[in-house]
């Protein structure tokens, strides 16, 4: 699973995995064990702005802290995506 960073952003790694590059950009947010059942799923737009598909286990303030993160860094995040992924951003066409 490759991590958009190797810290923890409100105590959780950001990362998308191998298997879900078909889709739009997205970011799981999930526990330090990576497992699936409690992370979230972010859709990533052109300007920064996420649509929470899966809530996972996260409370509403850390989802928050992870939406503003992505916002500031979602460029840079953006280009890690490119490396293993021909799809863009959520929304385009």
């Amino acid at each position: 699973m490759p991590k958009y960073y190797n810290y923890m952003v409100a105590g959780y790694y950001l990362y998308f995995t191998s298997h879900c590059i078909v889709e739009a950009m997205h970011v799981h947010a999930g526990n330090p064990e990576l497992s699936a059942e409690v992370a979230a799923k972010f859709f990533v737009r052109k300007n920064g702005d996420t649509e929470l598909q899966k809530k996972g286990s996260l409370s509403d303030k850390d989802i928050s802290k992870i939406r503003s993160f992505i916002k500031k860094n979602y460029k840079e995040m953006y280009q890690k995506w490119r490396k293993m992924s021909s799809e863009g951003f959520y929304g385009e066409e």
